[in-house]
């Protein structure tokens, strides 16, 4: 797999700087969310201009109102379980959706491996975020259920990414139709909602760092993994973002962790590690299997 899950797990340390960057903006999270999109899709399809052209097909614009919906059903999760729920929902079911979508849509069956690591890395994930203590909000199943969708909707993008980048598309035009067409969809959003928070220094910095870096540097590298790294796996590094998260807490925000939460994390980096250690190659005189979201 070369650099591709290093790659990927450069894009999940980006975002998982957001929330941090986030606490410097006075604005809301879907705000937020619309203003960071926007950048960032904008500056994706730049990058892209010359082989956007390439890259418009039916998928991939579905799947750019998958990347501008996955926004809104995160925030409307959260928004009715809590921070906590929330997240662990939507981040925590993408990775299992993406293996299921690629082995249902393209017959690429997760290795015994990827499932155990991705497991193990989920179960990790939710020690890690329970442990803060956050509580639920009082409308839990239909939170749940938004944050069910968003994960199947972040897989499904995730899938029709790699998918295109499989067929010879480059990576970066995929990203730019994909986040550009996104970014168009959120922009009425962004503005029925209010962009006058972004005349404050502070908070313009810091929605430029959320576009450019956690959105647009993040996709771009995230784009790049995708082109040697099976989609599953990429979706399963994709979990050290909560990881780095909570460091930045604990580091920058002088947060505290609770042990089940430090228990946690150890056991996610693990899952992480498992996860992008290449497998061992068949010997000559046994079939040899396909690798997981093999392209």
């Amino acid at each position: 797999m070369k650099n591709g899950p290093l790659a990927v797990v450069a894009a999940a340390v980006l975002w998982g700087t957001a929330g941090t960057a986030g606490l410097l903006v006075s604005a809301d999270s879907v705000e937020l969310a619309a203003a960071r999109l926007v950048i960032g899709g904008a500056a994706l399809a730049l990058l892209a201009r010359t082989g956007l052209r390439q890259a418009l097909r039916p998928g991939l614009l579905v799947a750019a109102v998958a990347v501008a919906a996955y926004q809104l059903c995160f925030f409307a999760a959260v928004g009715r379980t809590g921070v906590a729920i929330g997240t662990v929902v939507a981040i925590g079911s993408g990775p299992v959706f993406t293996g299921l979508l690629s082995w249902l849509m393209h017959g690429q069956r997760p290795s015994a491996r990827w499932a155990a690591a991705t497991a193990a890395a989920v179960a990790g994930c939710v020690a890690l975020i329970a442990g803060g203590g956050a509580q639920a909000g009082g409308q839990v199943v239909s939170g749940v259920l938004f944050a069910l969708l968003g994960g199947l909707l972040y897989a499904f993008y995730a899938v029709s990414a790699a998918r295109a980048i499989a067929g010879g598309t480059p990576s970066n035009a995929v990203m730019g139709v994909m986040f550009g067409g996104a970014a168009a969809l959120m922009l009425p959003v962004l503005l029925w909602q209010g962009a006058g928070w972004l005349g404050e220094p502070l908070g313009l910095l810091a929605v430029l760092y959320l576009g450019l870096g956690t959105t647009a540097l993040s996709y771009f590298l995230y784009g790049r993994g995708l082109r040697t790294t099976p989609v599953a796996t990429a979706a399963t590094l994709a979990l050290a973002e909560p990881a780095v998260a909570a460091l930045l807490g604990l580091v920058v925000l002088g947060e505290r962790l609770a042990p089940v939460s430090i228990g946690g994390l150890v056991l996610l980096g693990v899952s992480l590690v498992a996860v992008a250690l290449p497998e061992r190659t068949a010997r000559a005189d046994v079939p040899e299997k396909a690798p997981v979201g093999a392209r």
